[in-house]
C-alpha cells in the first residue's frame, strides 16, 4: 500500500508536461489485438492502468515491448483465452477486450471489469450493442462469455453518449460484414484518436468525433501506429492547481479545444489565466468569483474535472452549486474535503459549496482516481501535512504525479506502508 505525504501552501512555479491521455490510453492497447501483426502507440502515460492492460495482453500471448513511452504489441501469436477475474477487476478498461476479441475471434470469455467505485456503471448498453450485430450473450456468475457465427453490421443507437460503449462497438464492427452505423455515439477526442488508430490498421470509419460513426467492415487489419493525444484531464486537473496556489504555471503539451469548458469557467471565475496554441499559464488570483457547474457529456464540462474543481470552488468567495449528472457516486471526496475545512453539502447528485475556506492538513483516503487527485489538490493548497492513504487510485491515472509536483516546487512524497 502507498501513502502521499503533502507539506502545503507553497507557491508553485515552473512547467508541467502533460503525457499521453489515459482514457484513449486504455482503449487503443486492447485495440491492437484486432490487427495481424505488429503494431506502435507512441506518447503512452506511465500509469498502473497501461501495466494492467500489458499483463491481459500477456495472458493472450500477445509480444509486448515497452520502450519508454513507445508500446509495441505484436499479435500474430494471439491465444483467445479467459481474461480471469483477478485481472479484468483491476480496472473498468477491461471491458473493451470484449468488443476486440469479439471482432477479431467471435469469441470472448471475461470477468466483469473493475475500476473506480463511482457508481452502478452498468455494460448493458455494450451488450445491446453486441446482440445487435450478432452475438451472442451469456453471464455466468461474474463471467461474461460472447460469441457470434458471424457479426453483421446494423444501425445500433445508443440511449446514452456512452464513450466505453462507442468505443467497445466500433471495435466489434470494424470487422463485422456490411455498414454499422452507431447513433447518438459520444464525441470525446479520445475516440476520434481511436478511430485514427483503427483506419492506421486499415478499417473504414467515418464521423468519428460526431454522434453518428458509420464502419464499413473490412475483412483483416494490419499492424498499425498512432500517438496518444494530450491527456485533457491531467491537463484540466493541473490548471486548477494552478488557479489554487500557481504562480506563472505553465501546463504544456495541451490541445486547447479539448478544454474549453474548463478554461471558460476559470474565465468567468476572474482566473488569471493566458491561453496559447498548445499551453496554458495560469497563476492564482484573491477573490475568485463563485460559479455553478454542470457535468455534461463532451464538449460540456468533463466529470472527471468535477472533483478537482471542487478544491477549487473551496477558494471562490461565495456559494458555489455544483450537479453531476453522469456518475452517482461522484462526491465520495467530499467528507475528507470537509474534514480539511472546506464546506461542502451534499445532496444525492448535487453539491453546495460556500467559500472561501481556509484549508488545513489531515490524514484522508482516496477513494477514487479523480476523488484521489482532489486531495492532492486539497492537500497543496492546506496549511500544514495532509497525509494521503490508498495512492493507488491516484497512480492508475496520473503519471509520474509526484515527480511532476517536485518540479514546479512541492513539498511531496511517496512511501510504501
Amino acid at each position: 500500500m502507498k501513502q502521499m505525504i503533502i507539506n502545503g501552501n507553497h507557491e508553485l512555479t515552473g512547467n508541467i508536461l502533460i503525457g499521453g491521455a489515459k482514457n484513449s490510453a486504455v482503449a487503443l492497447i486492447p485495440a491492437s489485438i484486432l490487427a495481424n501483426g505488429k503494431s506502435i502507440i507512441k506518447q503512452v502515460p506511465n500509469i498502473s492502468d497501461r501495466d494492467a492492460l500489458i499483463d491481459i495482453l500477456n495472458i493472450l500471448n500477445c509480444e509486448v515491448k515497452l520502450n519508454a513511452d513507445e508500446l509495441e504489441i505484436d499479435t500474430v501469436n494471439l491465444k483467445n483465452t479467459l481474461i480471469d477475474e483477478a485481472h479484468s477487476k483491476k480496472l473498468r478498461a477491461s471491458y473493451y477486450f470484449m468488443g476486440a476479441l469479439l471482432g477479431k475471434e467471435k469469441y470472448v470469455e471475461i470477468f466483469i471489469p473493475g475500476g473506480c467505485n463511482i457508481g452502478a456503471r452498468p455494460i448493458d448498453i455494450h451488450i445491446d450493442g453486441f446482440k445487435a450485430l450478432g452475438a451472442e450473450v451469456k453471464i455466468e456468475g461474474n463471467k461474461y462469455i460472447l460469441k457470434a457465427d458471424k457479426l453483421i453490421g446494423t444501425d445500433i443507437y445508443l440511449r446514452f453518449q456512452s464513450v466505453g460503449a462507442t468505443i467497445n462497438l466500433m471495435f466489434a464492427s470494424v470487422l463485422a460484414e456490411g455498414k454499422t452505423v452507431i447513433h447518438n455515439a459520444a464525441k470525446e477526442a479520445e475516440i476520434e484518436n481511436i478511430a485514427d488508430y483503427l483506419i492506421s490498421m486499415g478499417a473504414n470509419i467515418e464521423g468519428a468525433g460526431t454522434d453518428e460513426i458509420t464502419i464499413y467492415g473490412v475483412n483483416k487489419l494490419e499492424g498499425g501506429k498512432i500517438t496518444v493525444l494530450p491527456d485533457r484531464i491531467e491537463a484540466g486537473t493541473y490548471i486548477i492547481l494552478g488557479a489554487l496556489v500557481g504562480k506563472n504555471m505553465c501546463i504544456k503539451n495541451i490541445i486547447p479545444k479539448h478544454i474549453e469548458a474548463l478554461t471558460n469557467k476559470l474565465k468567468d471565475m476572474g482566473s488569471n489565466i493566458k491561453i496559447a496554441k498548445d499551453y496554458v499559464m495560469i497563476s492564482k488570483v484573491d477573490n475568485l468569483k463563485p460559479t455553478n457547474i454542470k457535468t455534461l457529456v463532451y464538449p460540456g464540462f468533463p466529470t472527471d474535472i468535477g472533483q478537482p474543481m471542487s478544491v477549487l470552488l473551496t477558494q471562490a468567495n461565495g456559494t458555489s452549486l455544483f450537479e453531476e449528472t453522469i456518475w452517482e457516486n461522484r462526491m465520495g471526496h467530499v467528507p475528507s474535503l470537509n474534514k480539511m475545512g472546506a464546506n461542502i453539502k451534499v445532496k444525492g447528485m448535487t453539491s453546495m459549496t460556500i467559500g472561501p475556506s481556509k484549508l488545513h492538513g489531515e490524514e484522508v483516503v482516496a477513494t477514487d482516481l479523480r476523488g484521489g487527485a482532489a486531495l492532492v489538490l486539497a492537500g497543496l493548497t492546506a496549511e500544514g501535512t495532509t497525509i494521503i492513504n490508498d495512492v493507488e487510485h491516484i497512480l492508475r491515472g496520473y503519471e509520474n504525479i509526484d515527480e511532476k509536483l517536485r518540479n514546479v516546487g512541492a513539498k511531496i512524497e511517496i512511501k510504501e506502508i
